[in-house]
Formats: C-alpha cells, structure tokens, sequence
C-alpha cells in the first residue's frame, strides 16, 4: 500500500486538493447563503440536471482543453510560455479573415481553416521562442507582452477589414456553412471541436511519452545542460515547444468561433488561454489528467453560474475554489511531511526485508 501510494504520490495530493476546495466551498456557501441546501443543489447538482447545462460543460471545456495541452507541452520543457491567451486570439481572428475570404467544399474548408489557425498561432509562438533560443530573452515577459500586442492586432484585422457593417455591432461576417463545425446533438450547441480536442489530447500524450522528441523534450525539462551534453538540440526544443503550443491554442480558438457563435465576436479577450494555465497545473502537465481537469473547471464554472443565477451566491466563489486548489497542489510542503514518512517506512521495511533475507 506503501509503495502504491508513493508511485502515485502526486495524482493522490492533486486529488485530494480537489476535494479540500470543494469541502472549504461548501463551507463558505453555508456561511455566506441564507439557503445552503438549494445553493449546494444549484452548485453541486445542477449542472446534471440540464441539458444545456451539459452542453455548456462541453462548450467551455474544449478550447480549455487545447490551450491547457498547449501549455502543458511548453511547461514540461520548462519554457513558461503564458501566450496561448495571445495565440488563440490572434488566430481566431486571422482564421475567420481566411475563411470568411475563401469558398470551397466543406471537407476541404474546415480543415483548411484550422490548418490557417494553427499556422498563425504557430508563428505567434516562434516569436517568443526565437528570442529564447537566440539571445535568452524570457519567454514569459515575451508571451505575456504579445498577448496585448495580439488583442489589438486581431480586433485591428477583424474591426477594420472584416467587420460586418449591417450587424450594428463589432463583429465579423459569417463564416460560411462549409467553415462551420457542426453540433453533433440537437438542442444543444456542442459541436464536433471537442473530439478535435480530444483527439489532440491523445496525440499530445503519445508524442511527449512514445517519441523521441517527447523524450528531447522532457529531458529537457529536466536538465537542460545535461540535455545538451548528451547531444540534444536545445535551440531546437526551445522554439519547437513554443510553436507546438501557439499552434494548440490556435486551434482552440478558432474552433470556438467555427462552432459556436459562426463569426468573430470577441472584443475582449476570452480568458480561455488563462483558463489552460489552471488545468494544466491542475493537471500536473499530463495530457490525460488535462482532459479530466478541463472537464472539471468547465463543471465548477457552469456550476457556479447556476449558483449565481438560481441561488444567492455570488460566482466568484468560483474563483475561490480555483485558488484554493491551485494554492495547494503548488505548494510542496502541502502533505509534504507525510511523504517524508511513507518514503522512511517504506526505506526501513525493505531493509529489514534485505537483512532477513541475509
């Protein structure tokens, strides 16, 4: 039992940080609702109990899904990339120019479309990662200063060459039918993007733990100079790290757009770029776990949308929760004494198994 729990120390303290912020929200619905059973209903419940609710999870929880691998692959390489927000952004925009530009069959259309997505968001992680590789520039100031450079750019293209004048409001024109993703059940708006995100998601896993180049990568990671004593290219990992997740976060964006709403109609940032930096924690930078996460954040947030709108508690609970358990998965000392204990027992028992044995 020892042994299990140490090999799966990690997946164990995650979890049981999840269920330390759900116990600390119950606490404070009690404290804070004149109502706590029908808020904890409305919170725990609720976003079961609909349809559209449902869908909602599914909705928020596929271009979360893609940024939150994105980052993960740049994270386990140890670059702190933080521009998936930027990438989605500025890709979602140059994806609707393109595909609001260009007619052509819907099979060629749609992938044609990402492919643009994921291009534009490949070149905006380059950036970033050239001035790494090259001169030692930080990436996360970069990252984070493109993500501006990349809000005012987008809404530059879209609002200035793209604009729907006849809308009465800042949007794009129509993506045409052959550039929509389809919603695959009726009734509700989730669209085929979240298989894209899954399948994303698998090929991710495969390539960081079944390649060479996921070998490079998290070696990397792990030590970059015994990385380049032992022949890997580090100038090379560096911005191909970047490209891959500019490139994720693209495609995150830009099905957002193709599925659900059929043109450009963001004039603030979305936040789903953020939104993968907490799953990807959450998720300890494993593709797989990063599915469960972003299913996860997408439930608490529908939930706490319910709670806002049904009960009298207010959504930044929301928030809360996520800081509690972001707080304490980052923590090391958090259960950190208990591990020291197990790892000394488990040490003492096999050598006294070595001893009788002797």
């Amino acid at each position: 039992m020892q042994k299990f729990i140490l090999r799966n120390f990690t997946l164990i303290r995650t979890l049981i940080a999840i269920a330390l912020g759900i116990v600390i929200s119950i606490f404070l619905i009690y404290v804070i609702s004149e109502t706590p059973g029908f808020s904890l209903k409305s919170f725990l419940i609720a976003p079961l109990l609909s349809k559209s609710r449902l869908s909602n999870i599914v909705e928020n929880a596929t271009p979360i899904l893609f940024c939150g691998i994105a980052i993960a692959v740049a994270f386990r390489a140890k670059q702190f990339n933080i521009g998936a927000e930027g990438a989605l952004f500025i890709s979602a925009a140059v994806g609707t120019a393109f595909a609001v530009s260009t007619s052509m069959p819907i099979f060629i259309h749609i992938p044609l479309v990402l492919l643009v997505a994921a291009g534009a968001g490949a070149a905006w992680g380059f950036i970033p990662g050239f001035m790494k590789a090259k001169w030692g520039a930080s990436e996360l100031v970069a990252s984070l200063m493109m993500n501006y450079v990349a809000y005012f750019l987008g809404l530059y293209l879209i609002n200035n060459f793209f604009r729907d004048k006849e809308a009465g409001f800042l949007v794009s024109y129509r993506l045409p039918e052959s550039a929509r993703l389809a919603q695959f059940l009726e009734g509700t708006r989730m669209h085929y993007g979240v298989f894209l995100a899954l399948g994303a998601a698998l090929l991710i896993y495969y390539l960081m733990f079944h390649t060479t180049l996921g070998y490079e990568i998290r070696m990397t990671g792990h030590n970059q100079g015994f990385s380049r004593f032992g022949g890997i290219k580090i100038f090379k990992i560096i911005i191909l790290v970047q490209v891959i997740e500019g490139a994720l976060a693209g495609m995150g964006g830009m099905t957002e757009i193709m599925g659900i709403h059929g043109r450009f109609n963001w004039q603030m940032s979305p936040g789903y770029g953020w939104e993968g930096i907490i799953v990807a924690i959450i998720g300890r930078e494993h593709p797989i776990l990063i599915i469960f996460a972003s299913f996860f954040l997408a439930y608490i947030r529908v939930g706490g949308q319910s709670l806002n709108l049904l009960a009298d508690v207010p959504f930044e609970l929301v928030t809360v929760i996520q800081a509690v358990i972001i707080i304490l998965i980052t923590a090391e000392a958090f259960l950190g004494r208990f591990k020291y204990k197990l790892t000394v027992n488990e040490a003492k028992r096999e050598e006294a198994g070595d001893e009788s044995l002797a």
